[in-house]
């Protein structure tokens, strides 16, 4: 996989400037490794936060569950949203090789190819959601249906219950 020169968080920033995007990217010196971590730094409660998980797809190739901080991802709500046989949470040495992200900092977009997204229902009740860009110390604020048009996602029942 081809590095930006900016290295994660260049990568998310130039795609999210590509995509129209004129807010701001914001960065701590504390982690935003946790959704507790990234409420405390944001100043949000933690349902804003925007929790970012790989999952293999059929053992090959990756997609995308964007959840509300708190919630779960319901992996066999995901497989039949998916059209899968299988589908598991990707691991960190995997998350890394493929993508360049580190778990923690693994954010919505910036990928080399858009993964297929799933965005969990529950985000659309926020006005806005806090997304890590490509660090654990790096994130920007977007709404709900802006993060929907810029991942080409799909609104789904993702969170277990």
């Amino acid at each position: 996989m081809e590095e930006h020169p900016a290295g994660p968080v260049g990568r998310v920033e130039a795609r999210l400037r590509q995509l129209g995007y004129e807010g701001p990217l914001h960065r701590t010196e504390d982690t935003i490794f946790t959704v507790e971590d990234a409420s405390r730094s944001v100043g949000a409660p933690a349902e804003h936060i925007l929790k970012s998980l790989l999952v293999r797809v059929d053992r090959g190739p990756l997609a995308l569950v964007l959840l509300s901080g708190p919630n779960r991802v319901d992996l066999k709500k995901a497989k039949a949203l998916l059209g899968a046989r299988t589908v598991t949470l990707a691991d960190p040495e995997t998350v890394v090789a493929l993508t360049g992200f580190r778990p923690g900092g693994v954010p919505p977009l910036g990928y080399e190819e858009q993964p297929p997204t799933l965005l969990d229902q529950d985000l659309f009740a926020y006005p806005v959601v806090w997304a890590a860009a490509g660090d654990d110390h790096t994130f920007f604020p977007v709404a709900p249906e802006t993060l929907r048009e810029y991942t080409g996602g799909a609104r789904a029942d993702v969170r277990k219950a």
